[in-house]
C-alpha cells in the first residue's frame, strides 16, 4: 500500500517542473480563441436568429485546424524577420500568431451575423487560421522543451490551460455578453491574449533539433535552386515521408481521426441544446463553463497521472470508454429537461471523462512525433483530430434538426465506437509508440 502511494506521489511530482508549469499558460493562450469560433459563436448566432442547420455549418470556419499541417512546414523551418532574431524561431512565431489573433478577434466583434453572416464567417475563419497557426508553434514548443517522461504531465497541463482559456472565452464571454455588446466581449478576449505573449517572453527558446540546412527568412529568397530544393524536401517531404514509413500509419491516422469523434459531434450542438431546453446564458456559463472547468481540470490531471502510472495505451482505452458513456448523460438531460442539478451532474461526468481522454490522447500524439519534425508531424496528427471536430461534426446541426435531442445524443454515443475498435487493432498488432511511457502498465 505504501509503495503504491509512493508511486502516485512520484508521478505527481512532475507537475512542479518549471517547463511543465509554463505549458499551462501557453495552453491558456491556445484554448482562448477556440470557443470564439465554436460554442460562444453559436450562442451569438442563436441570439441573432440563425437556424440550427446554419449554426452547424458554421463549424466549418474551424477548417484551418484540420489543414494546418499544410503550412506547418513553413512554421517549422522558416524564420520571422526581427522576431526570430530577438526571440528565437519558436517564440518569434508564437508572438506573431498571438498578435494576429488579437487583431482578428477585434475584427470579428465588429461584424453583425444577422445582417452580414458572411463577414462574421470571414473574420471567424481568420481567428481560426491564426489560432491553428499558434497551436502549431505551441505544440512544437511543448514537445521540444519537455522530456519523454514529462509528456503525460505536459499533456495534462496543456489540457488544463486550454480549459482555462476556454473558460475565459466561454463562461467569461457569456457573462460579459449579458451586460455589454458583443463587440466589447471580443475586445476583452483580444486583451487576454497578452497572457500568451508574456509567457513566451519570460520563457527560453527550446534548443533546435539538428538539421542539415538552414531555413530562409520569411519573405527572403532561399538562395540557389539546389538549396531551395533541399530545403523544400526537408521541410515538406521528409516529415511526411518519415511518418509514412511507420507500420500501421494509416490505422494510426484513422484512430486519431475518430477517437474523440463522439465528443465532437455532441459538443458542436451543446450550447444550442442548453438554450432550447430553457437554460439561460448565466446558467450555461455558471454550470457548463465555470463548474465544468473544475471537472475538466480534475479529469486532465487524473488523466496525466494515469498516463504516468499505467502508460498511454492503457489510459486511452479506459478514458475512451468513459468518454463514450458520458454522451448518454446528455440524453438523460434531454429527457429531464431544464434542471440545474441534472445539468451539474451531466457536466461533471462529461468534463471529467473528456479531460482524462484529452490528456491521454495528447500524450499519445506527442509520443508519435519525431523530434526532428515536431511542428509538422504534430500538426498533421492534430489536424486529423480537428477534422472530426469541424468537418465531420458539421452535419451535427442538420442531424439535430432531423431528430429529437435524446436520439441525437444516443447517435453521438454510437459514433465513439469506431475509435475504440481501432485502439483494439493497434494494440493487438503492437502498433504502439516506442516510448516506455506508452508501453508500461495495464489498466487498473
Amino acid at each position: 500500500m505504501t509503495t503504491g502511494w509512493r508511486s502516485w506521489a512520484q508521478a505527481a511530482r512532475v507537475y512542479t517542473d518549471r517547463r511543465v508549469i509554463a505549458i499551462l499558460f501557453l495552453g491558456f493562450s491556445s484554448g482562448l480563441p477556440l470557443l470564439l469560433t465554436l460554442s460562444t459563436l453559436s450562442v451569438w448566432l442563436k441570439e441573432a436568429g440563425v437556424s440550427k442547420t446554419s449554426i452547424g455549418l458554421f463549424a466549418l470556419v474551424g477548417l484551418p485546424y484540420t489543414i494546418k499541417f499544410l503550412w506547418a512546414p513553413l512554421i517549422d523551418r522558416m524564420t520571422v524577420p526581427v522576431l526570430t532574431r530577438l526571440l528565437g524561431r519558436r517564440r518569434g512565431w508564437a508572438v506573431l500568431t498571438q498578435l494576429a489573433l488579437m487583431v482578428a478577434m477585434v475584427g470579428l466583434g465588429t461584424t453583425n451575423p444577422a445582417s452580414d453572416p458572411w463577414a462574421t464567417a470571414a473574420w471567424a475563419l481568420l481567428v481560426a487560421f491564426a489560432s491553428a497557426s499558434q497551436d502549431v508553434v505551441v505544440d512544437a514548443y511543448r514537445v521540444e522543451v519537455l522530456d519523454d517522461s514529462q509528456y503525460g504531465a505536459g499533456a495534462a497541463m496543456i489540457v488544463a490551460g486550454y480549459r482555462l482559456g476556454m473558460l475565459a472565452s466561454g463562461a467569461g464571454a457569456l457573462f460579459l455578453a449579458e451586460a455589454y455588446d458583443w463587440f466589447w466581449v471580443f475586445v476583452a478576449m483580444a486583451a487576454l491574449m497578452s497572457v500568451g505573449i508574456v509567457t513566451i517572453l519570460i520563457n527560453p527558446e527550446p534548443p533546435p533539433p539538428p538539421r542539415s540546412t538552414t531555413a530562409p527568412a520569411l519573405g527572403a529568397g532561399a538562395g540557389s535552386l539546389v538549396r531551395t530544393g533541399r530545403w523544400l524536401r526537408e521541410a515538406v517531404i521528409d516529415p511526411f515521408a518519415d511518418f509514412l514509413t511507420r507500420p500501421g500509419w494509416l490505422t494510426i491516422l484513422l484512430f486519431v481521426l475518430l477517437y474523440k469523434f463522439g465528443d465532437s459531434l455532441a459538443g458542436v450542438m451543446a450550447n444550442p441544446f442548453y438554450l432550447e431546453i430553457g437554460f439561460t446564458k448565466a446558467e450555461i456559463a455558471s454550470v457548463s463553463k465555470v463548474f465544468g472547468l473544475g471537472a475538466s481540470l480534475a479529469g486532465g490531471f487524473l488523466g496525466g497521472l494515469f498516463v504516468a502510472r499505467f502508460g498511454i495505451m492503457a489510459s486511452l482505452l479506459l478514458c475512451g470508454i468513459l468518454q463514450m458513456g458520458s454522451n448518454l448523460m446528455f440524453a438523460v438531460q434531454a429527457a429531464v429537461g431544464h434542471s440545474v442539478p441534472m445539468l451539474t451532474l451531466t457536466i461533471a461526468v462529461e468534463n471529467v471523462s473528456g479531460g482524462m481522454g484529452t490528456a491521454a490522447f495528447v500524450a499519445y500524439l506527442s509520443a508519435l512525433c519525431n523530434v526532428a519534425y515536431t511542428a509538422t508531424q504534430y500538426a498533421l496528427l492534430s489536424s486529423f483530430m480537428a477534422f472530426a471536430r469541424t468537418v465531420l461534426s458539421a452535419p451535427g446541426g442538420w442531424l439535430a434538426d432531423q431528430t429529437d435531442w435524446i436520439t441525437f445524443f444516443v447517435i453521438t454515443t454510437v459514433a465513439a465506437l469506431p475509435g475504440l475498435l481501432l485502439w483494439w487493432w493497434l494494440v493487438r498488432r503492437d502498433v504502439v509508440p516506442a516510448t516506455a511511457e506508452a508501453r508500461q502498465g495495464s489498466p487498473p
